[in-house]
């Protein structure tokens, strides 16, 4: 595993007005964008070689960020048009600039303390999913988890925190071009070859302006 991605190509609908000038991304949380984060976090695991896909006002994330120099990584883009190839499709279309075999995927809208550390080097099957309690406004979770195998369905319904370690295998033989991750992990969940783990520590989905400003205020006081 020596490289990541990060999913930055949402539109932020629901972070309107904020995004009409700004992609999400870069909305600034404890005085940086979400998008820093992540970067500055893998780089402390040791990835060097990180890919970001983006739709919306894509080139302003470029223009921040450049080619990584800045942040002790090596940035690549990849720019999906003007139509969103939702998470699935947009990981597919980066795998011949992601070049490995295994790597880490990362939604950019997240903020967490989690440590990227925790990873698994090596899978034991197609994915491996980070899971977190059921925020106020997900309550009805995404997956259950099972010693450390993700279930479809059963009890205690976790949700997708947004990392996770995946094999580009999992993408290969897919045959559409635009579809949610949800459409090649529930298969692979079913035949047992995602594995999970449960973590307990701080992870927010900033995804309206509410969540965003809860945020900035419990990072500077």
């Amino acid at each position: 595993m020596t490289s990541a991605m990060i999913l930055a190509a949402g539109r932020g609908e629901r972070m309107r007005p904020l995004t009409n000038v700004t992609p999400k991304p870069l909305l600034k949380v404890g005085g940086k964008p979400l998008l820093q984060y992540h970067i500055e976090n893998l780089a402390q695991t040791g990835i060097e070689y990180i890919v970001i896909n983006h739709v919306h006002l894509g080139k302003l994330i470029e223009d921040y960020f450049g080619n990584g120099k800045k942040f002790g990584v090596s940035i690549h883009y990849s720019a999906e048009g003007d139509t969103p190839l939702e998470t699935g499709g947009g990981i597919k279309l980066a795998l011949p600039i992601l070049r490995s075999e295994s790597f880490i995927v990362v939604n950019a809208d997240i903020w967490t303390d989690y440590d990227f550390n925790k990873l698994p080097r090596k899978l034991d099957g197609l994915a491996h999913l980070v899971l977190v309690a059921n925020p106020p406004h997900h309550l009805e979770g995404d997956l259950c988890l099972s010693g450390d195998r993700i279930k479809n369905k059963t009890e205690n319904y976790l949700t997708y925190s947004g990392i996770g370690v995946y094999k580009a295998e999992l993408f290969s033989d897919y045959k559409q071009v635009t579809f949610p991750l949800t459409s090649i992990l529930r298969p692979a969940i079913a035949k047992q070859r995602v594995s999970g783990e449960f973590y307990s520590g701080r992870w927010v989905d900033v995804g309206t302006p509410e969540r965003l400003s809860l945020l900035n205020k419990e990072l500077t006081r």
